[in-house]
């Protein structure tokens, strides 16, 4: 490590998912700077390293999810002393589904600056290219493993209206499918987003059903991200035909005329213009 610096920062590195030219130039810059550079993977670190032509001075250390327990009072130890760490995984945001929020958490409580040099991230990427809503979603990251737990999981989240993004990996794909093919119902639409950004990408936008039995015909392969429309909303309960007559009532005290007050409230509850008008009118 070379001169010490004022105070010590910790760099959170958005790496790329695959391609090297999604790489930013922040993430070059820190890669070049940084006093010790923690890696996921410290053969894909230098591999990545290569493939952008920048020399990496600093210390590399490897912080995966054998060995961050351990090594996160080290690092928060260096970052105390003064010194840059960045820290970078696989593909991706640390800490999202990655190692990360261990060490955030740990250099926070110890009153160190973190900032990050955000890049790309397979969450928003695979809900972009889903074809489905994006204005509102929940990312639930690695289903259970067992398929117990993983089926119960499901069975809380099958009325959730936002679109849900989750991770699996390849050899469990299948079964994650069907369980939510199973606790969703088949024609639930969703997106199979594999290997995004890498020379074989592959995005399948097929209902549950369907992309169940494509998993559990074939051998999906590489890093996979689920897209899952929500639940479709409940539909209004229809007010009995006196609380409609107050409602709309209640509108013209405030000002509006009955046709708007009976839209207003038709609107309200999901109701067709028509049938409030009778209601409004049969006494």
């Amino acid at each position: 490590m070379g001169e010490m610096p004022e105070s010590g920062r910790l760099i959170l590195l958005g790496a790329p998912l695959g391609n090297p030219g999604d790489a930013s130039t922040r993430l070059r810059e820190v890669l070049a700077t940084a006093d010790v550079v923690a890696a996921e993977d410290t053969r894909r670190l230098t591999r990545l390293a290569r493939d952008l032509d920048v020399t990496i001075p600093g210390r590399i250390v490897s912080y995966f999810e054998g060995n961050e327990e351990r090594r996160t009072p080290e690092l928060v130890d260096v970052l105390a002393a003064g010194y840059q760490v960045a820290l970078v995984t696989d593909g991706g945001m640390p800490s999202v589904s990655d190692p990360g929020y261990r060490l955030v958490r740990a250099a926070l409580d110890a009153g160190i600056p973190v900032t990050a040099a955000p890049g790309p991230s397979a969450v928003t990427t695979a809900l972009a290219l889903s074809g489905l809503p994006c204005d509102r979603f929940c990312f639930e990251g690695f289903l259970p493993r067992s398929p117990g737990a993983r089926r119960a999981r499901l069975r809380t989240l099958a009325t959730e209206e936002r679109t849900l993004v989750l991770f699996e990996a390849p050899h469990r794909v299948a079964a994650a499918l069907a369980d939510l093919a199973a606790a969703f119902g088949a024609d639930r639409p969703a997106a199979l987003c594999r290997e995004l950004t890498k020379t074989y990408e592959e995005v399948l936008r097929r209902p549950l059903g369907e992309l169940a039995q494509w998993a559990g015909e074939g051998d999906p392969r590489g890093e996979i991200t689920l897209v899952v429309a929500g639940a479709p909303a409940a539909p209004a309960t229809r007010p009995d035909d006196d609380a409609l007559r107050a409602a709309v009532a209640e509108r013209e005290a405030a000002g509006l005329t009955r046709r708007d007050a009976i839209s207003e409230v038709a609107t309200a509850f999901g109701l067709r213009r028509r049938d409030v008008y009778t209601v409004v009118h049969s006494v």
